[in-house]
């Protein structure tokens, strides 16, 4: 953390950029905290990821964050403008990205009209873009344990930006893999050895952007809490109609295409 002095920012500022972290300025909530939009003296928009006390994101997460963050440089990544450690407050600030995340456009229908084909595609190739600098072109390889449309955010083009690297892991150039007894992420999304054994690597990240992929195309969430115990989740009817020859899924789709 102390190569990152230049990065620290004041909690005073802070509250200045958000005008006190009023709630009109507040776009977005987890269970890290709460997400404001702020303005900073020089007109830059920033997002303030002010964690919660109670959150499951502790300050070891927290610098893993705001040092990994920090050190990336690629558009298809979140910028990270600075950070706030006083007291019991950690705040993280981030560039602002006007079209929220990912999951806000799948799986609105006002909102959906908006991604083309075109649109998707581009959308698919920014995420792979940015995996493929985690996982090969950074100086370390990073694998991030927490992809999921929620940390896929838009900017004004629509183009993605990978996001919340809380519990991201980062390895050696020569490490391939690594072992966790504190499994993290969201179920639907993680591969299925990470969650049934601790173990994790580039595949895993691999495995989360499959099943985004799958969403991103079809328009249908990959829910695994909501079905009934016949059910199929869209991973198992993707399996199934590959198994049958079928390649056919309904998509999702506006009136308007």
């Amino acid at each position: 953390m102390e190569s990152m002095e230049n990065l620290h920012l004041q909690f005073s500022a802070i509250k200045v950029a958000t005008d006190n972290f009023a709630s009109a300025n507040k776009i977005g909530r987890g269970g890290f905290g709460v997400v404001y939009m702020g303005t900073l003296p020089d007109r830059q928009a920033i997002a303030v990821k002010r964690l919660a006390s109670q959150s499951g994101q502790g300050i070891r997460e927290f610098k893993c964050e705001a040092c990994l963050v920090a050190k990336l440089q690629h558009k298809n990544l979140v910028k990270l403008f600075g950070f706030c450690l006083e007291g019991e407050e950690k705040l993280l600030v981030y560039e602002f990205v006007p079209n929220k995340s990912l999951d806000r456009f799948l799986f609105d229908e006002n909102r959906r009209v908006h991604l083309k084909w075109e649109t998707r595609q581009k959308i698919i190739l920014g995420i792979v873009r940015g995996l493929l600098y985690l996982h090969e072109d950074s100086r370390f390889r990073i694998i991030h344990r927490d992809l999921k449309p929620g940390n896929i955010l838009l900017d004004e083009e629509l183009n993605p930006k990978i996001a919340d690297f809380g519990m991201a892991k980062l390895f050696g150039a020569d490490q391939t893999q690594g072992n966790t007894s504190k499994v993290a992420g969201r179920f639907g999304y993680m591969a299925p050895e990470y969650v049934s054994t601790g173990k994790f690597s580039v595949k895993s990240d691999v495995f989360s952007f499959g099943v985004i992929l799958l969403e991103t195309v079809t328009g249908h969430r990959n829910s695994v809490s909501e079905l009934q115990e016949d059910d199929e989740n869209l991973l198992n009817r993707a399996w199934r109609l590959w198994n049958d020859g079928t390649y056919c899924f309904k998509i999702s789709r506006s009136k308007s295409w």
